[in-house]
């Protein structure tokens, strides 16, 4: 067996370039080159709650909720503008008007009026940042959710003037949305011109809501990078072979499903995804140890490429393709413009959150067995997408470069003493418990 420990010793991160990789790749593979501004009446939630029947859910405006769990009063950080959730760098590229189009049997569509939409999901991490810019367009948005988690919640950085009036525009149907007949009738009784499925996993869950919308103007769907089959040949692109038995095979499912029924939709294919209130294991698995001062366990040789994009670019794809004739039955990768090395990522995280340079201890996880547990975040492989349709054809480009990201990360949940799960050390006690008996 072979385990190594070293010092990471530069705490620059340097990563190869997609225009490399794709010239490298493409060589090989002989490619060519209501109101703006929502007011909600009682009557108006009457009509609504008459229109949905006993015992239907009402559909009701987000009441008003304790003081945010995510904010620290023990934290103290410096002011970043890369932290400001309001900040240029999440709505500047907002400002522009798309062009009006009209798709082949559904009413005219342009991201620049304000529409009725409804978000299946919305109360974490993709969705807390996309209800807010759809918001901020002056949409009507209403979140379909089973109503265990509070609708809104303030983010840190967020004032509470501009978390306010997020609140009170909000709107929120209560339902499980693998009950297909409620999501028929309810969502027939409202009516909505655009839909985004943020958390959709199988076509089954899908078909009840064009059911219910036959006049619906566009479908606007969160697949995966993590449809394609593994290659050789990277990076992926959006007509690469994909996998019919991957885990992911139902939002593959979901796409096709899509494309029959004859639709307006977009799909986009996020590769990992990280960022303040991330609910997975991503940079936050790395935080935990930095923090902690351990070494940082990292399968094989640690220069397996990857990559992450931030969820508010995430965001600002899933505004950019609403309304956008170019989008129309298409499917994006969005990810981050650059690729990174496992230890690279190590050291990335490091720097974002201004921890001394990690240890780094290497392992061959086929001689552990940890049973359920993940003892690393990453698929142990070379998993990385190019994001130049995305950025060819709708002009969209990732804001933020992989530290930036990360730090903007750390400043606003983690290092405000915030994180989803707690510290769990088990696996890498053991990894390293036989690393220390190899060395002695």
């Amino acid at each position: 067996m072979t385990i190594h420990t070293r010092k990471a010793v530069d705490t620059a991160v340097s990563y190869p370039s997609q225009k490399y990789v794709r010239q490298r790749t493409r060589e090989a593979s002989g490619l060519e080159p209501p109101p703006t501004t929502l007011t909600t009446t009682r009557a108006h939630l009457d009509r609504n709650a008459n229109a949905l029947g006993a015992p239907m859910a009402r559909l009701v405006a987000a009441q008003p909720r304790q003081a945010s769990p995510w904010a620290s009063p023990r934290s103290s950080l410096l002011p970043s503008s890369l932290s400001e959730f309001h900040g240029a760098t999440l709505g500047a590229s907002l400002q522009k008007k798309r062009r009006v189009w009209q798709p082949k049997g559904s009413l005219q569509v342009t991201a620049s009026s304000a529409k009725k939409i409804l978000i299946m999901g919305g109360t974490r991490f993709i969705g807390v940042f996309l209800s807010r810019l759809l918001v901020q367009e002056g949409h009507q948005v209403t979140l379909f959710t089973r109503g265990k988690a509070p609708i809104t919640q303030q983010l840190p950085g967020e004032s509470d003037q501009d978390y306010a009036d997020f609140k009170s525009k909000i709107l929120h149907l209560k339902g499980d949305r693998k009950d297909f007949e409620f999501v028929k009738t309810s969502l027939a009784a409202e009516g909505f011109d655009v839909v985004y499925d943020i958390n959709g996993r199988e076509a089954t869950e899908v078909e009840p809501i064009l059911d219910a919308l036959p006049k619906l103007e566009q479908f606007i769907y969160c697949s995966s990078a993590g449809v394609y089959l593994k290659s050789d040949m990277l990076p992926h692109f959006e007509i690469d072979a994909v996998d019919p038995k991957s885990r992911h095979k139902g939002k593959l499912e979901t796409e096709s499903l899509l494309d029959s029924r004859g639709v307006n939709w977009t799909s986009l294919r996020p590769v990992y995804i990280y960022g303040p209130l991330n609910y997975n294991p991503v940079e936050e698995w790395f935080f935990h140890r930095l923090k902690a001062g351990r070494p940082i366990p990292v399968p094989n040789s640690g220069v397996q490429i990857t990559q992450l994009g931030h969820v508010k670019d995430l965001a600002r794809a899933f505004i950019t393709v609403l309304g956008n004739s170019k989008a129309s039955k298409q499917v994006y990768n969005i990810s981050g413009s650059k690729y990174v090395t496992f230890d690279g990522l190590a050291k990335a995280c490091a720097k974002a959150g201004g921890f001394p340079e990690p240890e780094i201890v290497h392992y061959n996880p086929k001689e552990f067995d940890f049973g359920k547990k993940k003892a690393f975040p990453f698929r142990d492989q070379h998993f990385f997408a190019s994001v130049e349709k995305a950025e060819r054809e709708l002009g969209w480009t990732p804001e933020y470069g992989l530290v930036d990201g990360l730090a903007d990360s750390y400043n606003l949940d983690f290092g405000r003493g915030t994180f989803r799960k707690a510290a769990d050390f088990s696996t890498d006690d053991v990894i390293l418990g036989k690393s220390l008996v190899l060395q002695s």
